[in-house]
């Protein structure tokens, strides 16, 4: 009946191959598969995707990030350097509609995947090529992982102390590059359907980072100057920062405009006159005076208790946080009122692990188990045509695993 919400996932019938590693997209892939399309993941007969041992932080060795971004996923572990793993991987390829792969710079084409040798037999397939820096320029033969993308394309340069760059904690080059693949996909998919042509998609990292570089980056551009780092605060609005509390708990209080300031500073610092005065009127003057400001706020802030703190600060309109750690996240009120936590299987049992953000009213989200190396080689080979005499020898002969 019309208004019902579907009662499918929305990427249900598409097929994605990937030779992936790492983060970038695998991150791509976990997004797709959480949407209900079916993702073959290609690895190597030899330990697999090598993010498998990263760490041993999920119980029983597996690694962290192989648990964040596989879920959902089918494991064929083939040897790509043997006729029979290559002739696998274009049978599997012949019958998908996405080509997704972030080898080492060259090593598709060497393979005979570069994306218009794909295209000209199946001009529907969508292949998405993902690098670090591009398939052109000075870079593009470069080695690029996270640190050294975010150092590259500026982010470490805005991020840290005054004397100290740092890095992002999570992995932002890699989520950068990873988000923009799977919408990429999605666009492809679309514009599929209404012309039946595929796509040829190319995503580095460097490119995402740099789009993600935003206000630092035209800063730079139409000033001369770039950003200075300025800790949790924010380059160019003021008050923007984590404040103390009476019971060693900061809170993070973020004013944009005048309004606001004018609401903090009568409803939580209880001192009307610094709405008028011409030293904190303004957020420019308060961006001049940062020093004062945030001395004034931590004064008050520093005798109150964090939920009073936070109760007037809600009361009065003006946006405000905890400064949680990870063990914030995990018993986060928020995440469990709304029911965002599952369990998902794995070679090591059951994991816990949160919700994908896109939430289709009526569907839930894909959260199939997180496969072992070459759990469904048999299977997918088996729907290829192979017989259980030939994936015998194939497994003998170690070209697949």
């Amino acid at each position: 009946m019309p208004g019902t919400e579907p009662a499918v996932r929305p990427l249900e019938g598409i097929t994605v191959v990937a030779l992936e590693q790492a983060v970038a997209a695998p991150f791509a892939t976990r997004q797709l598969a959480d949407l209900g399309a079916r993702v073959i993941k290609v690895e190597r007969v030899d330990g697999g995707d090598f993010a498998r041992a990263y760490d041993a932080g999920v119980r029983g060795g597996l690694g962290t990030h192989f648990a964040w971004l596989n879920r959902s996923k089918e494991s064929i572990a083939l040897d790509l350097k043997r006729d029979e793993g290559r002739a696998i991987l274009a049978r599997l390829i012949a019958g998908a509609d996405v080509f997704l792969q972030n080898l080492a710079p060259g090593a598709a084409a060497r393979l005979g995947l570069a994306a218009p040798v794909l295209r000209a037999d199946r001009p529907r397939l969508i292949v998405v090529d993902m690098s670090g820096y591009g398939s052109r320029g000075p870079y593009r033969d470069k080695r690029a992982y996270d640190m050294l993308v975010q150092a590259e394309a500026g982010l470490i340069s805005v991020t840290g102390t005054p004397e100290t760059p740092v890095k992002a904690g999570s992995p932002l080059a890699d989520i950068a590059a990873g988000v923009y693949a799977f919408s990429g996909v999605l666009a492809a998919l679309v514009r599929r359907g209404t012309t039946g042509e595929g796509a040829s998609i190319e995503v580095s990292m460097f490119d995402a980072v740099a789009e993600w570089m935003g206000q630092a980056l035209y800063s730079t551009l139409y000033t001369g100057a770039p950003p200075p780092r300025s800790t949790l605060g924010h380059p160019v609005i003021a008050p923007y920062d984590a404040y103390p509390t009476a019971d060693g708990v900061d809170v993070v209080i973020g004013v944009q405009n005048d309004r606001g300031w004018a609401a903090l500073a009568t409803g939580v610092l209880d001192r009307p006159d610094l709405v008028t005065d011409p030293d904190y009127a303004t957020n420019q003057a308060r961006v001049r005076n940062r020093a004062e400001v945030d001395a004034l706020i931590a004064r008050t802030t520093s005798r109150m208790g964090r939920a009073d703190l936070l109760r007037r600060l809600d009361e009065a309109g003006v946006p405000s946080a905890t400064l949680n750690d990870g063990h914030g996240l995990v018993a986060h009120p928020q995440l469990a009122e709304r029911d965002r936590w599952r369990e998902v299987g794995s070679p090591v049992g059951a994991l816990r692990a949160i919700l994908p953000p896109i939430t289709f009213a009526g569907v839930e989200a894909r959260m199939d188990p997180i496969p072992g190396l070459g759990d469904h080689t048999d299977a997918v080979l088996a729907e290829l045509g192979y017989g259980d005499g030939e994936i015998a020898r194939l497994r003998e002969a170690g070209t697949v695993a």
